[in-house]
């Protein structure tokens, strides 16, 4: 059967040192759609390799054997997988999908508590007016201009840079979230925080783990 093609540009996220970013962009028959280290898009057939050193083992259903640093990889369309090159392990968390197939859980902005959905399409974390102040952001003063695109149109934002942002036992720093001028009634969690962990989908949960 043949799958079309998804781009996951969302997923592609910035390489550590010694590092290989993984991420599967789409599958044909016998063959898989790949982007290493942001680069361009690369087709694979089985048993082809780049020449990074990423292997195409299998192509499955809506899935991808790889042999990634010798390691053996699973990833799902969409999904990407960075190794770590014999580096330490991080904090990491375990999410659910709802019946939707999004990313909900509870976290915290500056230590203000939020509920988080995953958005690969999100360029930053993104905060409505209300919770920003719960949060202790002085967007209006601090944060640089701009404009959003949300169902509703267009709208003002303002990005801020030096947040904490929590999640589970994942606390990262400095991280840039994007305010908009309305109420939200969830978080954006997006690539400012996702480009600094490991995302790997399988089923229905997603690990993520902290990488810098």
């Amino acid at each position: 059967m043949l799958h079309s093609i998804a781009v996951a540009a969302g997923l592609l996220a910035a390489t550590a040192a010694g590092a290989a970013d993984v991420a599967l962009a789409g599958l044909l028959p016998g063959r898989a759609v790949v982007v290493v280290n942001g680069g361009n898009p690369r087709t694979l057939s089985v048993g082809g390799k780049t020449p990074e050193g990423v292997k195409l083992l299998a192509v499955e259903d809506g899935a991808a054997l790889f042999e990634i640093d010798g390691k053996k990889e699973r990833l799902v369309l969409g999904a990407h997988a960075v190794s770590s090159g014999g580096a330490g392990g991080g904090s990491s968390v375990t999410l659910t999908a709802d019946s939707r197939g999004q990313f909900f859980t509870l976290g915290s902005v500056n230590g203000a508590p939020v509920r988080f959905v995953v958005d690969t399409g999100a360029t930053y974390v993104a905060l409505g007016a209300s919770d920003a102040v719960r949060a202790g952001i002085d967007y209006r003063n601090k944060g640089q201009p701009g404009q959003a695109m949300t169902a509703n149109g267009v709208i003002r934002s303002w990005r801020v840079p030096g947040n904490s942002v929590r999640l589970g036992d994942i606390t990262l720093h400095e991280v840039d979230v994007a305010v908009q001028e309305n109420n939200m009634p969830v978080v954006l969690l997006g690539m400012s925080f996702l480009n600094r962990v490991e995302m790997k989908r399988a089923g229905d949960t997603m690990t993520l783990k902290k990488r810098y």
